[in-house]
């Protein structure tokens, strides 16, 4: 039997995004298959109990520091924990958002959702790009194995960090099987995107090219309001389509649910990805969709959406008339059975042991 700790620190409810998702299911899917083992998972003070399965073998470890002041909790993560680590004997500590304590005694094993930092280092501000550089580079050094969630991050933890090609397991996320039971006999004229609102994500040019012109059918935003949330807002105002266009902000899971169970159409138009929830999600649902012709999302959707150039608006525009016209979404949904957090959560297991 393992005595396994999950570094939860940096999570902010409703506030990183995809990686929340991540670790939410992640935890549950062990849970499920895995009665032996001991999990030991630390959280912050914003994260409650919830986070942790209500299972005999799993353990909540709140600690007192607030992700949401990011110098306290690296500090905290750098000390405390590593000392945690040795007070509860760990064998390993699981590490889901990218850093880790360096100074902790036990194995490591470490996330990495994206190498961002080093591809697009113009989307961050000046503290965070330092804190990112140094950490992330220290984090994938230190640990005994790294987990990416694509083949493409793999390749860039080799091309910027030099990391042995056998360090890394490409481990991709699994998807909530509530999707597959949509009933989407009901759809309603609208497309969604569910994403944060980062300047990566290429909102605003999903938002010049619905207002080209009048359309039968509004535009819904789904996601947390990012950094880059303002410009996007001043933009619709600007086209004066604030009345065509809907800002949910961060949604409950059902809430989420309902929005992919009634969307006409779905489009993603990121011009960065390390895996790409979203679009998995929505393959899952059935839903006609466009994305970006990039890495992650064609190792991901191949033969399965209608590909554009995120770069190029009239590419763009092509690809959501398409599938708002109709586009087969059957293979997509064969897809996306090939891929379960249980599948996720045993390949970490092995990971871990």
């Amino acid at each position: 039997m393992a005595r396994i700790g999950v570094n939860a620190l940096y999570l902010i409810p409703g506030g990183v995004g995809g990686t929340e998702i991540y670790l939410r299911e992640l935890l549950s899917a062990l849970a499920l298959i895995d009665s032996t083992n001991e999990y030991f998972v630390f959280t912050n003070l914003e994260t409650g109990a919830d986070l942790v399965p209500k299972a005999p073998n799993f353990s909540w470890k709140p600690q007192a520091v607030r992700a949401s002041f990011r110098p306290a909790r690296i500090l905290w993560e750098q000390t405390i924990l590593a000392l945690e680590a040795s007070r509860y004997r760990l064998d390993v500590l699981f590490n889901p958002g990218f850093t880790a304590p360096l100074l902790a005694s036990c194995r490591m094993v470490s996330v990495f959702h994206d190498l961002q930092h080093k591809r697009h280092p113009e989307y961050f501000r000046r503290f965070d790009l330092l804190f990112w550089r140094f950490l992330l580079w220290a984090s994938a050094h230190r640990s005994e194995k790294l987990i990416a969630v694509s083949h493409f991050t793999r390749a860039d933890l080799v091309k910027f960090y030099r990391i042995p090609k056998e360090k890394i397991t490409v481990i991709p996320h699994g998807v909530d099987r509530r999707f597959f039971e949509l009933d989407r006999s009901r759809i309603e004229p609208f497309v969604l995107c569910v994403s944060t609102l980062h300047p990566h994500k290429n909102i605003e040019c999903l938002v010049r090219v619905y207002a080209r012109k009048q359309r039968e059918y509004r535009l819904v935003l789904a996601g947390m309001r990012g950094f880059h949330t303002e410009p996007i807002e001043a933009l619709i105002r600007e086209l004066e389509i604030s009345g065509r266009v809907e800002l949910t902000g961060w949604l409950p899971r059902d809430e989420l649910l309902g929005l992919y169970t009634r969307a006409r159409a779905f489009v993603y138009p990121s011009t960065f990805e390390g895996f790409g929830m979203p679009v998995l999600e929505s393959m899952a649902a059935g839903i006609p969709l466009a994305c970006s012709d990039i890495p992650p999302l064609r190792e991901l959707a191949e033969g399965c959406a209608v590909f554009f150039d995120p770069l190029n608006e009239d590419s763009l525009e092509a690809a959501l008339e398409q599938v708002v016209s109709g586009f087969d979404a059957g293979p997509g949904q064969k897809r996306a059975r090939q891929y379960t957090w249980e599948q996720t959560a045993r390949l970490a297991l092995n990971a871990l042991l």
